[in-house]
């Protein structure tokens, strides 16, 4: 009976999270296709040198909003729901501090940002003008990530999993009528993406008018030592997206020396299809984790188990789906975002697919064990996988690899990262076992 309660709340969990975690995707894609098809390789260039911006600004609000709300479901599990709004509170205050910092560094120095990222003469205005508004908008992302965590762990996830996807189908409509009808170009792109976090944040008050709310806003008292807990928590999902961006920064670097702009934008597709791959992954590890840190909190080992189980054999069955799909389907996924129908960006991505997504066999397996030490309070661990398949493993790979194999090189960099990662984190978890029953 038991195990029949945990797979349906499993269910439903995961499969709200990944609809809500391959909208975000989507509305990624939607500027992909939409910039594709208005400015050709130059914009795809531009759209893949910002996204590791976006990659960290994302990252901070995951990191925000997955270690406060992990935090605040052990509180729930424990009943002591007074500790429970208090994480709420002092979560809110460091997104309030970094929401200050980007909305400066978009008003003054977004010119000089683009440079530092790699933009050249020919695409530094594109990069200027996407960066200011992105970083203009860093209050919305920052809030719609840690409210969507916190609505999900309150025992919403219908509603974070529709105001997620409200959000980003309108960024998708916004996107089409801000590009092509009003001719807006880049900054259509960039304004719908950024409103979309707005219209997600409207959705989700309603959360708190319900009266549902276990958590609010109001007086508090700063404790240190909790919220340092809470950014442990949700630090390492911050370092797998800085990872993400440091990766792509380097990537971008070595790939202009090889093959240049077209090159970058041949990973630019590439990158945007793995936005959609990892969803998936990330949508599933972040609909168990509350339901991971409850049984955690309520001393249930047995369900915590079956949890696990639960989730990695999902992600394991995503993989093998993703890989045949962008395998068989390589070359026809590059048409559609190769508008210009350019011969070398056609030559380019296919062989890449095939290769760089090997990494999906051990992706899944690193996102479920990293969000399950985490949602356990395994803190180290769950940083350990994060720096191995972030910068450790990456990135003297890529120098490595590139140097050897030029662009094969680059894209099997991933694939062998994961396994290692993997490989790694079966022993951790093994140790914890151990551990656990002496």
């Amino acid at each position: 009976m038991h195990q029949n309660t945990c797979f349906r709340e499993f269910a439903r969990y995961s499969a709200l999270s990944v609809l809500g975690t391959l909208g975000v995707s989507c509305y990624i894609l939607a500027d992909t296709f939409f910039v594709a098809k208005a400015l050709g390789a130059n914009g795809l260039a531009a759209l893949n040198l910002v996204i590791p911006v976006f990659n960290f600004l994302h990252g901070l609000g995951m990191m925000l909003g997955i270690g406060g709300a992990t935090k605040f479901s052990i509180c729930k599990g424990q009943d002591d729901l007074e500790r429970g709004v208090s994480v709420y509170r002092n979560i809110v205050f460091p997104a309030a501090v970094a929401a200050v910092f980007f909305v400066t560094a978009g008003a003054c120095f977004p010119r000089r940002l683009a440079a530092l990222l790699g933009a050249d003469a020919e695409i530094l205005e594109p990069v200027t003008i996407y960066l200011r508004w992105l970083l203009l908008f860093a209050p919305a992302f920052l809030m719609n990530n840690i409210l969507l965590c916190f609505v999900r762990n309150d025992g919403a996830p219908q509603l974070a999993m529709a105001a997620m996807l409200i959000g980003n189908f309108a960024n998708i409509v916004l996107d089409y009528l801000f590009i092509f009808p009003f001719g807006l170009g880049i900054f259509g792109a960039i304004l719908a993406t950024g409103l979309s976090p707005v219209i997600s944040i409207l959705a989700l008050l309603s959360h708190r008018l319900s009266g549902r709310s276990s958590f609010r806003l109001g007086r508090f008292r700063l404790l240190p030592e909790l919220l340092l807990q809470c950014l442990s928590l949700g630090f390492p999902s911050l370092l797998a997206q800085v990872s993400a961006g440091v990766v792509m920064i380097i990537f971008n670097s070595l790939i202009l020396q090889i093959a240049g702009n077209v090159g970058v934008a041949a990973y630019g597709v590439i990158a945007n299809i793995a936005l959609v791959v990892n969803a998936v992954y990330n949508g599933l590890a972040q609909g168990v984790q509350p339901l991971l840190s409850d049984r955690y909190g309520k001393g249930q080992q047995a369900e915590l188990r079956l949890l696990l189980r639960y989730s990695l054999t999902a992600s394991a069955l995503v993989s093998v789906a993703a890989y045949l799909f962008l395998f068989m389907f390589a070359a026809p996924v590059t048409a559609v975002f190769n508008s210009e129908q350019n011969v070398l960006l056609q030559s380019i991505a296919p062989p890449g697919i095939r290769l760089y997504f090997l990494y999906a066999a051990f992706a899944g397996y690193n996102t479920i064990l990293s969000i399950f030490f985490t949602s356990t309070e395994r803190v180290l661990p769950a940083q350990a996988l994060s720096l191995l398949r972030g910068v450790v493993l990456i990135v003297p790979l890529a120098f490595l690899l590139s140097a050897w194999r030029g662009m094969t090189g680059i894209w099997l960099v991933y694939p062998i990262a994961e396994a290692l990662t993997a490989a790694v984190g079966m022993i951790l978890h093994r140790k914890q076992c151990a551990a656990r029953r002496m």
